[in-house]
């Protein structure tokens, strides 16, 4: 249906590219992933289209089973012959076709490099002219000189009429070589541009010089106000406007004025509800693009914020930078009422709320409320029983990301947290914590009605239902209820039995 609709529900979220077809996607990701699931048998060339691998097994074999009717020509790739083929269409018809007077005016600064002329990998003679007998098969009847003249005449028609050089894979057109050659690489996946200190490659160079800024720590575009330092300029040119309180971005539904356009489009989510972001493997949906390029590390397993102190990598900056912390034991933010201290300025102002009781975030459908986000968005999954977030290699999903990347380690094996005084490891942090009490000894958590301590959360949330007469778990056959999920199992058999 999407082709009667137009819609391209499934977009990138590196580069804005959508389509229709979901496996469409998938085969333009490894654009950015550098997959190249397709392997050559007889050497060690990869490709990420089956297409690409079909055409390089030609030069193994040697078969080239496209031909063009007029001349016999040969060649193992349609596109070639697609560009072949213009060579007996165009020059035979523009050359009678298109009077000198009817020639559109070609502009000093049109003119492209000799090296951009034509180049089509065939001999040229002594002035950079394909001689007529190599470029169609006839040879001509003029003089040199006015062979020439009509070849340039012929090529100045073909820049203006066909706005120069057009790619033959999707019908893009550029003024320049340089450029088209640029796009191709979006179809070929080639990204010739190779970071010499880890494995990122790029299609341009300049995407290159940007990321080389993540190694070196360069920021050479500096505010003459403040000192902020950036490493683009076009970074720069934003933070100015927070000194001069401009805010040309503005909201048309309400009051909301930003420095920066993305800001804008985030904000504008909040009235929309419109989150045009998808990820391909799994539908998780977000209007924001950079969330749906950290989600995307969930399935490509991509950790690109490396410690070098250390073998350990993340998939985010702040959460790298935490780490350093450890290294570094710099916990620069401390709490004035009980000397707690941190390296993360937000953990600082969630432990705050301990003291202050203040929970800002409210539920709009009970009278919960909170004092972090998270735990509201958390349950407000609860009323809609929205679980976005689904795992590609089975059917799990989830109301939190966290929980997602939790679970993906039981199909990867990895348990990051490990014991330094045993050699237990854990795939999520809470087990480790949990662990290191055995060593301890330390039970961390008390109950104030009657002192019983335990060194684990949940036993202390099901020791106190003795205290409240709280059963959650109900059965669905009777009216029994049970503190205990087990409980309720044993219960549940008796049943099954009868």
């Amino acid at each position: 249906m999407y082709k009667h609709t137009g819609e391209k529900p499934y977009m990138c979220g590196e580069c804005g590219y959508r389509t229709a077809d979901r496996s469409y996607l998938t085969v333009h990701m490894r654009k950015h992933t550098g997959e190249k699931p397709y392997k050559c048998d007889q050497c060690d060339y990869f490709a990420a289209q089956k297409c690409h691998l079909d055409q390089h097994m030609a030069k193994h074999t040697g078969e080239k089973p496209f031909m063009c009717g007029e001349c016999g020509y040969r060649t193992a790739d349609r596109s070639h012959l697609t560009v072949h083929m213009r060579t007996h269409t165009e020059m035979g018809e523009r050359s009678g076709e298109v009077a000198m007077d009817d020639r559109p005016a070609v502009h000093p600064e049109d003119e492209t490099s000799s090296s951009e002329k034509l180049d089509t990998g065939r001999p040229q003679n002594e002035e950079g002219n394909i001689p007529c007998e190599e470029k169609c098969g006839v040879k001509s009847d003029h003089p040199p000189a006015q062979g020439r003249t009509e070849q340039k005449d012929r090529l100045a028609v073909k820049r203006v009429v066909n706005k120069r050089f057009e790619c033959t894979e999707c019908g893009y057109r550029a003024a320049k070589k340089s450029v088209l050659i640029k796009h191709t690489r979006k179809h070929t996946g080639e990204k010739p541009y190779k970071c010499d200190q880890c494995d990122y490659s790029a299609a341009q160079k300049v995407h290159l010089d940007r990321h080389m800024t993540k190694h070196t720590g360069e920021k050479p575009s500096i505010c003459g106000e403040c000192g902020y330092s950036a490493a683009i300029r076009c970074r720069l040119l934003e933070h100015m406007r927070i000194h001069a309180g401009e805010k040309p971005y503005k909201c048309d539904q309400c009051n909301y004025t930003s420095a920066k356009k993305y800001n804008l489009d985030q904000h504008m989510t909040k009235h929309t509800g419109v989150k045009t972001l998808m990820c391909g493997e799994c539908g998780f949906r977000t209007a924001n693009r950079s969330n749906l390029s950290r989600h995307m590390r969930t399935h490509t397993g991509e950790k690109p914020y490396r410690c070098d102190q250390c073998d350990y990598s993340t998939t985010r900056k702040s959460i790298l930078n935490r780490h350093m912390a450890k290294h570094t034991g710099n916990k620069p933010y401390m709490c004035e009422e009980c000397g707690y201290r941190t390296a993360d300025r937000s953990y600082l102002t969630i432990h705050v709320k301990k003291h202050t009781g203040e929970k800002p975030y409210k539920c709009d459908q009970c009278d919960f409320s909170a004092a972090h986000k998270v735990s509201l968005d958390l349950h407000l999954t609860k009323h809609s029983g929205e679980k976005p977030f689904m795992c590609g290699q089975c059917e799990y999903r989830t109301a939190l990301r966290s929980q997602l990347s939790e679970h993906m380690r039981t199909h990867t094996g990895m348990k990051p947290y490990k014991c330094d005084k045993c050699d237990y490891s854990a795939s999520c942090k809470g087990n480790l914590v949990k662990h290191m009490h055995k060593h301890t000894g330390e039970k961390p958590y008390m109950c104030g009605e009657c002192g019983f301590r335990t060194a684990d959360r949940s036993s202390l949330t099901v020791h106190l239902r003795r205290h409240t007469g709280v059963k959650p778990y109900k059965c669905d056959q009777c009216d029994y209820s049970a503190a205990q999920k087990c409980h309720l199992d044993q219960h549940v058999a008796k049943h099954n039995c009868e």
